[in-house]
């Protein structure tokens, strides 16, 4: 599609701020803090070249950034994210990486602080799942990729998550944090939504590499690691005083609940997967 009208005049940004389901507990730091390039980027490396400048969308602690600042050297690589805090540890992060290409500074999705045509690369990992408009989310992120670059996303499918054992205090572990997701007027089954997403942002379908792929946790560290950061999560979370304040679960159901995650964990032949979808696509 063309780029006539690719000049946004007005802000996109909803009239309230979205709210982010999981917050930034340690616990789910702890998790953001195990994502690499290589495990939550692979489907864009092959994409990549030295001289890149590239934007990371909602970069958190910024371990992604951090990857994908190697490998665009010397390019220049921007990580975004609405939370200042957060910035603080991905800022120590890339300075004890050595990364001169690399800086973090406050952003918004939705009205991202850079004139038209800016990068080569913009990026986005489980960030679309959370916002109220995901089609406004990647018109900006369009905005301000230069035409032919890429707009990369990754986002995780929650129920197309799958595991064992079959323990029904999972089952509900997803409805309640489908619940709060969608109280917060975000999507939590965007994976399979991605492509339609893209489209509706005028992203010319021929022009859209769409995948999949997962994360598998099934050894004894990856299921001690997955479930006592979900165990954390669904007690002591922001995610969890949503769900009390919103009468959606009591504190003595997140209890049960967490502590069922803790027995998935310890469960020798336990296996949990996690499915995503990604697209690459040429502004």
């Amino acid at each position: 599609m063309g780029r006539a009208c690719h000049h946004q005049l007005v802000s996109n940004a909803p009239s309230a701020p979205d709210v982010y389901t999981h917050g930034h507990h340690d616990s789910v730091l702890q998790s953001h803090r195990w994502r690499t390039a290589e495990n939550s980027a692979g489907y864009l490396i092959a994409h990549l070249r030295p001289g890149q400048r590239l934007l990371d969308v909602g970069c958190g602690p910024g371990n992604i950034t951090a990857d994908l600042a190697a490998l665009v050297a010397p390019g220049e690589v921007i990580g975004i994210d609405r939370e200042a805090g957060v910035l603080q540890e991905a800022t120590a992060s890339a300075s004890a990486r050595s990364l001169t290409n690399l800086s973090f500074t406050v952003g918004d999705v939705y009205a991202l602080d850079g004139p038209d045509d800016s990068f080569d690369v913009v990026h986005a990992h489980q960030v679309l799942q959370h916002l109220s408009d995901p089609v406004a989310a990647l018109r900006e992120m369009r905005r301000v990729c230069r035409p032919g670059g890429l707009v990369a996303v990754r986002d995780a499918d929650y129920s197309a998550m799958t595991w064992f054992p079959l323990l029904p205090e999972l089952d509900r572990w997803l409805e309640i944090y489908a619940a709060v997701a969608h109280g917060n007027g975000a999507e939590p089954d965007a994976g399979r939504r991605l492509l339609r997403w893209a489209v509706d942002a005028e992203f010319a379908v021929d022009e859209i590499t769409p995948g999949a792929s997962v994360w598998c946790f099934a050894t004894p560290p990856d299921r001690q690691w997955w479930g006592g950061t979900w165990a954390d999560r669904i007690t002591v979370s922001p995610l969890a005083t949503m769900a009390v304040e919103r009468g959606i679960a009591t504190p003595a159901e997140l209890a049960t609940i967490g502590a069922a995650w803790r027995a998935w964990a310890a469960e020798p032949t336990g296996w949990f997967s996690v499915l995503h979808a990604e697209l690459v696509a040429r502004a």
